[in-house]
């Protein structure tokens, strides 16, 4: 099969700028994720979608493919997973005729996923041949029955319950919840080709670990990586 491992990794970013490329244990954040998908043992092509030429000649030294720069207007905070996916695999198509049987989108921000993690979410999309999505997920530490909205200076719970009192329930009370975690999500082309959604209706879970789903999105995330990082070097 062609299992094509696909790493998004645009320049800009407001929270925390040159994310992509800023140093953790040594090496930039972007090459934690290149180099757990080239460990794995189903992905047999690894591209990186960039439109930046410095994020594409730190990406091929560490042995993504950089085949095309993504286009400015689909490389913005509102951009959306639909908007380069359908990029890519129109250029795949056009420039070499390749179409990958499975996708496998790795966001450089979630670094300490390994790459046998991996290889379990392949295996498990190919144990249900009709799906069309896999979504990997953690246990959600903040339950939406405890979360709130204002309306006119009041707060109205963002859940609808028969009882009030059902916001005051312990979280072992409450039904488990599951939230995406930005680490391993996977697609098929005719998902994205048929339903115009990388998603689809027929979606696998993968739940996964707190520690492979931290997921680093401002400063504060970076630094609880830096200390995890240096944690995982000290017990090796």
């Amino acid at each position: 099969m062609r299992i094509l491992g696909f790493i998004p990794a645009r320049a800009g970013s407001k929270r925390i700028s040159g994310k992509n490329i800023m140093p953790l244990a040594g090496k930039p954040l972007l090459a934690h994720t290149i180099e757990a998908a080239k460990k794995s043992k189903y992905i047999n092509r690894v591209l990186v979608s960039t439109d930046s030429e410095n994020i594409a000649k730190i990406a091929e030294q560490y042995g993504a493919e950089v085949p095309f720069l993504r286009p400015e207007e689909i490389s913005r905070t509102d951009s959306t997973e639909m908007q380069f996916f359908e990029h890519a695999l129109g250029w795949l198509v056009k420039n070499e005729n390749y179409v990958p049987d499975l996708i496998v989108l790795l966001y450089p921000t979630s670094p300490f996923r390994k790459p046998e993690t991996i290889d379990r979410a392949i295996e498990k999309i190919f144990e249900y041949p009709d799906a069309d999505s896999l979504r990997s997920v953690r246990l959600c530490s903040e339950h939406p029955h405890k979360m709130w909205v204002i309306d006119n200076n009041l707060l109205k719970p963002l859940i609808k319950s028969e009882k009030s009192s059902d916001h005051t329930l312990s979280y072992q009370s409450l039904p488990k919840v599951y939230i995406q975690n930005a680490s391993i999500y996977i697609t098929k082309p005719r998902t994205i080709r048929e339903m115009k959604s990388p998603i689809g209706n027929i979606v696998i879970p993968f739940i996964m670990d707190e520690m492979e789903s931290i997921d680093i999105n401002n400063p504060i995330d970076f630094k609880i990586a830096e200390m995890v990082a240096k944690d995982m070097k000290i017990k090796r």
